[in-house]
């Protein structure tokens, strides 16, 4: 191997760190975007039977305390931590530095809430994902991840065996470049096989909420009207000006300065990302001998953007 084609892999190698550091920049933004309350509450009332019909604005006080938001350890053991105050053993969610638990994996978003009557609390997780994965059956993480939030509750929510005093969870998915529109709810049921015993106890608590977004924005309707919004918040393709007209316009959601700055953030990022997909594109093409006039062409491109991004990528070849 020479000289110029290790300068060549170093470059690439370089590429592919910046873009994955920028991926992680994006998904911390999106998480961080997606964890505001009001963005939240709009979820809840499309989801959530005792939320459905209320305006947003009024489900965001039940929304209570922080969300935790890339915190909480899914891990049996590391998801509770047992803490001493005045004397007394107080176990809580665990939210110490996540370096201690560095590679651990966490829940995306958690969080309580307190339902309209104000007595009843539900626990509830967001996971945004960029697409369906394919290593695995997403549906069987879903249902770990519900497990996890209910078996963690012993002994922070409920102690003993009082089982009566479980919280109702939820665990909702949003998955993003899928081929359609669609919303599931996944939940426990009853079959009476035979007789017609009723037993006792919450056949209620274990929910999942499967949200596929297609990477056409629908229109804002009813039917569609959480679908665009999470569309259009979690966009690599709209501008910040299209953001904003559609969340603050279309769903009067005010956005403070820190909300506008993620946004901003997450386009540049986004733009970023798309720009080396399409960098990666045209290298790929040009290796292959793909003339420069048909690589242009297919990339939607200028004869001479693509020579920039040739040369950009370290290489310098007499043709260009």
């Amino acid at each position: 191997m020479n000289i110029s084609e290790d300068m060549q892999i170093d470059t690439e190698l370089k590429n592919a760190v910046t873009v994955s550091d920028k991926i992680a920049q994006y998904d911390d933004l999106a998480k961080r975007l997606m964890g505001n309350k009001i963005i939240l509450a709009h979820i809840l009332v499309k989801v959530v039977d005792e939320f459905k019909g209320m305006n947003p604005k009024d489900v965001v006080p039940c929304i209570e305390g922080d969300p935790f938001i890339s915190v909480i350890p899914i891990e049996p053991g590391l998801t509770n931590a047992v803490k001493q105050k005045n004397g007394q053993r107080i176990i809580g969610f665990n939210t110490e530095n996540m370096e201690r638990y560095e590679g651990v994996i966490r829940f995306d978003i958690v969080f309580y809430v307190r339902l309209s009557d104000g007595l009843v609390q539900i626990i509830t997780n967001l996971e945004a994902q960029k697409d369906e994965p394919s290593g695995y059956d997403i549906l069987n993480r879903a249902i770990f991840y519900v497990s996890r939030l209910v078996s963690s509750q012993k002994e922070r929510d409920f102690i003993k065996s009082n089982y009566n005093d479980i919280k109702r969870v939820f665990s909702i998915w949003i998955c993003m470049n899928m081929s359609e529109n669609s919303m599931d709810y996944i939940h426990l049921t009853d079959d009476k096989l035979l007789g017609s015993y009723q037993w006792k106890g919450r056949i209620d608590l274990l929910n999942i909420i499967m949200i596929g977004i297609a990477d056409e924005l629908p229109e804002h309707d009813e039917q569609y009207e959480l679908h665009r919004l999470l569309g259009a918040l979690l966009s690599k393709q709209l501008s910040i000006e299209e953001k904003l007209n559609i969340v603050e316009t279309e769903y009067d959601i005010l956005l403070d300065e820190n909300i506008r700055k993620e946004l901003g953030s997450m386009c540049n990022l986004g733009e970023g990302i798309r720009d080396n997909a399409i960098a990666d594109v045209i290298m790929n093409m040009y290796k292959k001998g793909y003339p420069l006039e048909q690589i242009a062409e297919i990339v939607e491109k200028s004869i001479e953007e693509v020579k920039a991004v040739i040369r950009k990528r370290g290489f310098v070849l007499a043709q260009l």
